[in-house]
């Protein structure tokens, strides 16, 4: 086997926190950490001088498919690109002037979650502004996951007559927005996956998933993601590419039900797929509840009138204790870990005691997506715990929305947002994760990011929020690495730079350890190494020093 060994300030991020001055691999694994740049050995050097070498990190929970797909085929309307309403429609007239496609292709276009109030006007653009900007195209602007708006073009090729707000909708209950008169504003929720969309042709499927798995991920020092699936054919093409090596990430697949696969054929996920050397199906994802920005998560207090589906909603559990329970007994049968996104506290509550009358999943927690994001209820934990459930919050979404929990649900909500010291200081050891979806904010992927937001706790709105909840800078960035690659059941593998281990490394512009948390966003991943091997580095990064010994 080949051995090289790369010179550095090596933080190794281990249990005993050791650090050294360079790393000796043996193929694609650590062999040992150095004390001494000195005790090299033979092989093939790369000397990074001072510059300081972590674990490649993990994400624990991204859309692969689907924000790269956004990438390539969508117009970006998202904030801050666009600052209101006008900026919107002037960059959808634009895009109108210049469109060539068939008459029945869709105009697709991201603009973020929360979109209305992140815009200056505070307000979504109306539907007869989005017909003067698209005239007959249909429209369909995509404002996160669960929201988007339709133009008339789209409306009437949707039938949205079919569909009853607050039945059982993709994500969470069917919202269709109606005026006065009973006509649809054009305001949908929770029904994308049943919309008509004919998409513009993106060209390779395959190309858009190596390109965007490395602007999402690889540029980032992103070296293992927890996918979410999008399509059949997208989960195959990630499989051979991840195989392959030309997306460079260990993918630790999770497949839809419904969206992907029907429960019951999600079951045999891995007979469908396969798994290899670099790609694995572990788990089945499934949503109890909708999002806070269609106001369809299942909370304990009732929505702000303002904003209420209507007066008293609280949400709605999208799925029956029973058929929980059974889900979550089937899944352990088939040795496949059931992940529930679950955003508010009482469809939390439903997965915990489902899960602790469930049969044992046999060493696979259930994984609740978005837990320890708004957690009112600061004891919430202790039922997790006893339940064998894991939070799986995500750190990027204090940022991306946590001015909004109080507007919506009222200042009861101002307390409780992404409690991670409390948590970290009860022994959870809280995996990081961006939820990188389409009109994700531009930095979401980025785990230095979402490090940022651990420590500086600032929002889109530049309130700083619940600052006693704020990590230290090792705490967080143990969420992007070892607790992360522990949620995927990689922890043995990955999350740390120690023997046996793969070698999964990132190189730094600059030390994070005498950065402010503000510089924590200026900071570059000037080289990432996967296995052994330098995977990409950054345009105008010095290389190593290169030299043989022996």
């Amino acid at each position: 086997m080949s051995q090289r060994v790369f010179l550095g300030r090596v933080v190794t991020l281990d249990r005993d926190d050791r650090r050294g001055t360079g790393i000796r691999t043996s193929g694609s694994r650590v062999r040992d950490v150095l004390e001494e740049s000195s005790a090299a050995g033979d092989g093939e050097i790369l000397d990074f001088g001072d510059r300081v070498i972590l674990p490649g990190f993990v994400d624990a929970h991204v859309h692969l498919e689907v924000t790269a797909r956004a990438l390539v085929t969508m117009v970006d309307v998202r904030v801050p690109r666009c600052r209101t309403v006008a900026d919107v429609l002037e960059v959808l007239s634009d895009a109108s002037a210049g469109w060539s496609e068939p008459e029945n292709v869709w105009m697709r276009a991201q603009a973020n979650l929360f979109f209305d109030q992140k815009l200056a006007d505070k307000r979504y653009p109306t539907l007869a502004e989005l017909d003067g900007a698209t005239g007959d195209i249909p429209l369909v602007i995509h404002a996160g996951g669960h929201t988007s708006l339709l133009n008339s073009a789209a409306i009437r090729l949707s039938a949205l007559e079919r569909f009853s707000t607050g039945e059982q909708g993709a994500m969470g209950g069917v919202v269709v927005e109606r005026d006065s008169t009973g006509r649809p504003t054009g305001l949908v929720s929770e029904i994308d996956s049943f919309l008509p969309i004919i998409d513009r042709s993106e060209g390779s499927l395959s190309r858009t998933l190596v390109e965007g798995a490395r602007e999402l991920f690889t540029q980032y020092g992103v070296t293992v993601i927890g996918d979410i699936s999008g399509t059949p054919a997208g989960v195959r093409a990630i499989a051979a590419a991840a195989e392959s090596g030309e997306i460079p990430q260990r993918v630790v697949e999770y497949v839809c039900a419904p969206g992907t696969l029907e429960f019951e054929d999600a079951l045999r996920s891995r007979e469908i797929f396969g798994d290899g050397e670099r790609f694995h199906v572990r788990g089945i994802k499934v949503f109890a509840d909708g999002g806070y920005s269609s106001r369809n998560a299942a909370v304990d207090i009732p929505y702000v009138d303002e904003y209420a589906l209507e007066a008293g909603s609280t949400g709605t559990v999208n799925i029956g204790r029973e058929e929980l329970v059974e889900m979550v007994s089937r899944s352990a049968r088939a040795g496949l870990q059931l992940a529930v996104h679950a955003n508010g506290e009482r469809a939390q509550r439903e997965i915990v005691e489902a899960a602790a009358a469930a049969e044992s999943a046999a060493g696979l927690p259930v994984r609740m997506e978005h837990a320890g994001n708004l957690m009112m209820d600061g004891t919430a934990d202790a039922a997790w715990r006893e339940a064998d459930v894991v939070p799986i919050p995500q750190p990027t979404f204090l940022y991306n929305f946590g001015d909004f929990f109080p507007l919506y649900l009222g200042e009861a909500a101002s307390t409780g947002r992404f409690r991670f010291r409390d948590l970290s200081e009860r022994g959870w050891r809280l995996a990081g994760s961006s939820d990188v979806f389409t009109g994700a904010e531009e930095a979401q992927s980025n785990p230095l990011f979402g490090v940022w937001n651990c420590l500086a706790r600032r929002s889109f709105n530049d309130a700083v929020i619940e600052p006693d909840q704020a990590l230290t800078l090792d705490q967080a960035l143990r969420m992007y690495t070892q607790y992360a690659a522990d949620s995927l059941g990689l922890g043995d593998s990955y999350g740390s730079i120690e023997a046996g281990k793969e070698a999964d490394f990132v190189v730094l512009d600059r030390d994070p350890y005498e950065a402010s948390a503000d510089e924590l966003l200026e900071i570059r991943v000037d080289h990432v190494v996967v296995g052994g091997r330098i995977v990409h580095s950054r345009d105008g990064a010095p290389p190593p020093n290169v030299s043989e010994r022996g």
